[in-house]
C-alpha cells in the first residue's frame, strides 16, 4: 500500500483515538506525509515486515515496532532501525538501476 495513503489512516485514526505505527521502507515520502509514527526498516518495497524465510528479523522489526508505539513522545515520530537488507548495499543498486532504465525509456 502507499506510504502517503497509510500515513493519512493513520492520522485520522490517531484522531478518532486509536494508536498507530507504520512500517516504511520509503523515509523520505513517509516524512513528507508526517504519520504519527512510523520505523523505518531500509528494505526493498513490500518487505518492510523482514525478510522472507527470515522469522527472527520479521520478529525483532515486529517488536521494534511496538516499541515505538508505547515510547514515541511526540507526533511525527520516524526511527530508524539498524537492521540490513544483506551484506553491502548492492542490492539497492540493482533495485534504483531498474527505476533509471525505466525513466530513460519514458516509462513511469
Amino acid at each position: 500500500m502507499c506510504h502517503q495513503s497509510v500515513s493519512l489512516v493513520a492520522r485520522h485514526l490517531e484522531a478518532e483515538g486509536i494508536p498507530t505505527v507504520m512500517l516504511c521502507s520509503a523515509r523520505d515520502i513517509t516524512a513528507s506525509a508526517f504519520p504519527p509514527r512510523a520505523v523505518f526498516v531500509n528494505y526493498p518495497l513490500g518487505n518492510t515486515s523482514g525478510r522472507p524465510g527470515d522469522p527472527e528479523n520479521q520478529t525483532a522489526i515486529l517488536k521494534s515496532a511496538f516499541e515505538v508505539l508505547q515510547s514515541a513522545t511526540r507526533p511525527g515520530v520516524i526511527v530508524d532501525t539498524p537492521y540490513r537488507w544483506c551484506d553491502g548495499d548492492g542490492w539497492m543498486e540493482h533495485v534504483y538501476q531498474g527505476e533509471h532504465i525505466a525513466s530513460e525509456l519514458g516509462a513511469e
